[in-house]
Formats: structure tokens, C-alpha cells, sequence
């Protein structure tokens, strides 16, 4: 079975900044953190002409937690600095403790 151990994130974003969005890349998932950065500049040179500013991530992947993890956080500065991480949300699971069980020896 084959393990991620890096995804490439590449954002594209308008000239001032404000304006970013997840560009698609053809590989986005890698076996290695190596062959994420080695990727990387050739990724975000491809898309270029898709926006007018592009930034580019390798994101460290924890194979223990590969399938849990469920959310990519980012954020870009405006000195085109971009965060981000990989996040796993807070699934909360609801019960009720003060459930009573039948007592079989109370019912006729």
C-alpha cells in the first residue's frame, strides 16, 4: 500500500492579493516530501498564465494520519507569503447518558 507523504497546494492569486483560489494541478499527491519540492516550481510555473500572482506549498503529510486528515487551512499575505496546513476537524458524536435501561424484572 502506498503511502502520501507530501500534497502540493498551489494557489493563484489577483495582483493586490486580495482575491486567491486553489489552482488544480495534475499531481497533487506525492510518495515522497522530496518529490513534492522537486515538482513544485515546475507546477507553479505551468499555471502562470491562470493567475497573476501564483504561490506553490509541498504540505507534510503524517502517514499515520493520512486518512484523517480532512481540511487544507490557508491563507496568503500580502508579501505573497502563503500558511497553510493540513487539519482535521472535530468530529463531536452525540449520546445520551442519561438513558435508562429496561429493567427486565420491573416489567409484568
Amino acid at each position: 500500500m502506498e503511502h502520501i507523504a507530501a500534497l502540493l497546494l498551489v494557489i493563484g492569486c489577483s495582483n493586490n492579493m486580495t482575491e486567491c483560489r486553489e489552482l488544480p494541478v495534475p499531481v497533487s499527491v506525492f510518495e515522497t516530501a522530496e518529490a513534492c519540492t522537486a515538482e513544485r516550481p515546475f507546477a507553479a510555473g505551468d499555471l502562470q498564465g491562470q493567475a497573476e500572482h501564483v504561490v506553490a506549498k509541498c504540505l507534510t503529510v503524517d502517514p499515520a494520519l493520512e486518512d484523517d486528515y480532512d481540511q487544507i487551512v490557508w491563507n496568503v499575505r500580502p508579501d505573497g507569503t502563503l500558511d497553510a496546513s493540513l487539519q482535521i476537524s472535530s468530529v463531536v458524536v452525540a449520546s445520551n447518558a442519561t438513558r435508562r435501561e429496561k429493567d427486565s424484572l420491573s416489567q409484568q
